[in-house]
């Protein structure tokens, strides 16, 4: 299944306070989400050091997510938190794999 990846790389010393915002999905009132997962990780060896990995169905849902009043809102609250740049990454899904029935034999 082709899809778009947008990985927002960050460092902050308060994570606590940008997990509190969190996040435009979560906002009262606003339309249904376009991306269909996100997943925030932690760096293990470079402490301080955050991955925000969002999944959306194509590029054109994810520009109209990041279009929405409600995503520039949080995305301003939450470089404001940040020590220094926040980095995004953005990837075309070439391939996906599950692997489900992987050691089934």
């Amino acid at each position: 299944m082709a899809g778009f990846v947008q990985i927002i790389e960050f460092k902050t010393s308060r994570i606590e306070e940008i997990e509190a915002l969190g996040g435009p999905s979560t906002t009262e009132g606003s339309r249904p989400a376009t991306f269909r997962r996100i997943i925030a990780t932690a760096d293990r060896d470079h402490p301080g050091t955050y991955f925000t990995i969002v999944e959306f169905d194509s590029f054109e849902t994810a520009m109209e997510n990041s279009g929405r009043p409600e995503t520039s809102e949080f995305a301003a609250k939450m470089a404001a938190l940040c020590d220094g740049p926040v980095t995004f990454h953005n990837l075309d899904v070439i391939r996906e794999d599950t692997g489900e029935g992987a050691g089934n034999g």
